[in-house]
């Protein structure tokens, strides 16, 4: 085995098989498992590893969607010992953190301080900092705040040959030293899923916490009503949206169950979430949603009010109950060549509706059961979770999301909007981007790797 002349790493079957899994449905036996507890430790088996060509696949909790955390070439290296929050300073607005550290941790730790962490990935309360900054997450809240990408002021990173490397955003307004691609390289490994370097400590920029945040559950008897909804809550300047999610009939019937609430809206087929956050001084817009989500045909009289940071996290563990269902069940069917299938595309936000009703053509053209479809639809970014219960519906199912995602290019769109591409989704890497998009890429994988041992079949 490649993996056998390294130091510290671990072959012990059973452990190298608690790291075989992640969120995606796939399998992969590692050769082995190393887990450093320093970026020096990291940064010198890398050196030992480029030495012996022995690949090695960054992991943190293991979350990921699209296989991007496991490997059965050479070594999973799995950061979650490095779990330090180092500073929180909340007069210069940021906290310093290893890469295991747990994102909803870290968000607690700088709320002590009045502080918000606005990287926002749904399953927060599972998935790490460097897992988040590996892949750009992003999340409800994102439709405010953006993707991890902004809030990330700099990156120590250990690159292939074993160097550790300190990255800092400038502060420049202006600058036309080289080209663009060059000006930022914290910007290279932000989103680049470990095949460039392993990040072992990030430094995010924080935000005051708002002063009010109120949660709505607006259902509707209609999804075409839900999700003109949605495009109306973008344009309306007089409400103030954090998150804008939708939740079709099968999203809905997992939410009712989740919350206990079965009763709740029965003649709804669609519910959105939203929560109004206004600007610093500045009044809740409850009023406004009302008439606005009257206007559009909401059954006005069962919409829902979260407020308060209790209330808030069970709106929250509602909306994350819809994907935990789903991969249950996508589990359960492995052992008959079956699993979930999750799509992460997104278009213009004013195309949601024709996206979704294009998408729900193609897979009763195929004769494949419908998706349950949820998620950030502020963003025109929806997941599609589809349930494949043996190897042959998973071939169809495939060619579905195959024709869908051609579809979502036509209208703008991305095959990827928040879990990146690993390895389930390589394949449709073409669909969106050039050849010589792609050959840009691979120099600088060239440049930083050339070796080519970092996380072997991701993204390219």
């Amino acid at each position: 085995m490649t993996s056998t002349a390294l130091t510290g790493i671990t072959q012990d079957e059973e452990i190298r098989r608690a790291y075989s899994a992640d969120a995606s449905g796939l399998v992969m036996l590692p050769e082995g498992i190393a887990r450093p507890t320093s970026a020096d430790e990291v940064a010198a088996l890398l050196a030992e590893a480029t030495s012996a060509g022995t690949p090695v696949t960054a992991a943190g909790s293991q979350t990921s969607t699209t296989g991007a955390s496991i490997t059965d070439r050479g070594i999973v290296l799995s950061l979650r010992a490095m779990q330090r929050v180092i500073d929180i300073d909340p007069v210069a607005r940021i906290a310093r953190v290893e890469p295991g550290v747990l994102v909803g941790d870290l968000k607690r730790a700088c709320a002590a301080h009045d502080m918000l962490l606005a990287p926002d990935p749904t399953s927060e309360e599972e998935c790490t900092v460097g897992g988040a900054v590996a892949c750009n997450a992003s999340g409800a809240r994102s439709l405010r705040y953006g993707a991890t990408r902004p809030h990330v002021r700099a990156l120590r990173v250990a690159l292939a040959d074993g160097s550790l490397v300190e990255l800092r955003r400038t502060a420049l307004e202006k600058n036309t030293v080289g080209y663009a691609m060059a000006h930022d390289p914290v910007d290279w490994f932000v989103g680049s899923e470990g095949t460039l370097g392993i990040v072992v400590e990030v430094e995010l920029a924080l935000l005051p916490l708002p002063e009010q945040v109120v949660g709505l559950a607006i259902p509707f008897a209609t999804e075409r009503d839900a999700l003109r909804f949605v495009v109306s809550a973008r344009e309306n300047r007089g409400v103030h949206a954090r998150c804008i999610e939708f939740f079709d009939a099968l999203a809905l019937a997992i939410a009712r169950e989740a919350e206990g609430a079965g009763d709740w809206a029965s003649s709804a087929t669609a519910f959105v979430y939203v929560e109004e956050v206004p600007p610093a001084g500045v009044g809740l817009a409850l009023d406004e949603w009302l008439a606005m989500a009257e206007s559009h045909g909401a059954l006005v009289d069962d919409v829902r009010v979260y407020e308060g940071e209790t209330a808030l996290r069970e709106a929250r563990r509602v909306r994350h109950a819809v994907p935990a269902h789903m991969n249950e069940r996508g589990a359960s069917r492995r052992a008959h060549g079956g699993r979930k299938v999750s799509t992460d595309w997104a278009v213009p936000y004013p195309h949601l509706a024709q996206a979704i009703t294009r998408a729900r053509a193609l897979a009763d053209e195929a004769g494949v059961p419908q998706a349950v479809t949820y998620g950030h639809a502020g963003s025109g970014h929806p997941h599609q979770n589809f349930i494949a219960h043996d190897a042959d519906e998973l071939a169809r199912i495939e060619l579905v999301v195959a024709a869908t995602l051609r579809e979502v290019i036509l209208l703008g769109g991305t095959v990827a909007a928040e879990h990146g591409i690993g390895k389930l989704k390589r394949k449709w890497l073409p669909l969106q981007m050039s050849p010589l998009q792609v050959r840009a890429m691979q120099a600088v994988k060239r440049e930083l790797d050339p070796a080519g041992i970092l996380a072997p079949g991701n993204v390219l």
